[in-house]
């Protein structure tokens, strides 16, 4: 499969590039600055394009059979509605070249209505973690009702707090809920996306993954 990834610089992004070169796909990794990608393969290829310009896209798009992207805020202050505006970028340029399936990073407390949260959780832990983040959330949010308004095959996954720590392969998934889990190794988190890639049952919904 020919995979085109974004975020492919940050922590999630660079896991997802390398699993996906390590699985024996294609993939074109987008990134602003090449230098900043510290991977090398002869299956990769490095594309530098701006997601404020859609056409610049395309190159990275032409012949894919499938997105994933891990775009995601630099820290709580960050303001640029990277993950709505990016993923409005995306779509455009998605639409302007075929392609249809698109995986896409969200996390747990964007779900606002809680669902498969313990009403405790979701009204102590989540809530305090919305209050503080409100802004990334809310970007979010924002690039889900974009994904369920348009025609694209999406699918939106949703982890809780990511870590650094090694990937140990295990991890659960819910159709449309959360599930009340602590943390995910970023690694798994990149598992569990390039599996969503291929899983015809996750088209059009949102998914809920924590740690096995």
């Amino acid at each position: 499969m020919r995979l085109t990834v974004f975020g492919a610089t940050g922590g999630t992004g660079r896991l997802v590039v390398e699993q996906a070169l390590d699985g024996g796909h294609e993939v074109r990794a987008v990134v602003r600055d090449p230098a900043r990608l510290s991977v090398a393969h002869p299956a990769l290829d490095v594309v530098a394009a701006d997601l404020a310009a859609p056409a610049s896209l395309k190159p990275a798009l032409d012949g894919s059979d499938a997105v994933v992207s891990a775009l995601g805020p630099r820290g709580r202050k960050d303001t640029s509605g990277i993950c709505h505006n990016g993923t409005r970028s995306i779509l455009t340029a998605m639409r302007d070249t075929g392609v249809r399936r698109i995986v896409v990073v969200s996390a747990q407390p964007a779900l606002r209505s809680g669902a498969g949260e313990p009403f405790w959780f979701r009204h102590t832990v989540t809530a305090l973690v919305r209050a503080v983040y409100r802004t990334t959330y809310d970007d979010m949010e924002r690039m889900e009702r974009l994904l369920a308004g348009s025609d694209a095959d999406w699918t939106v996954v949703r982890p809780p707090y990511l870590t650094d720590k090694p990937g140990t392969g295990r991890y659960r998934t819910a159709l449309e809920k959360n599930i009340t889990g602590s943390s995910l190794p970023r690694a798994d988190l990149a598992t569990a996306l390039l599996a969503a890639v291929e899983d015809p049952a996750l088209v059009r919904h949102a998914v809920g993954v924590t740690g096995g």
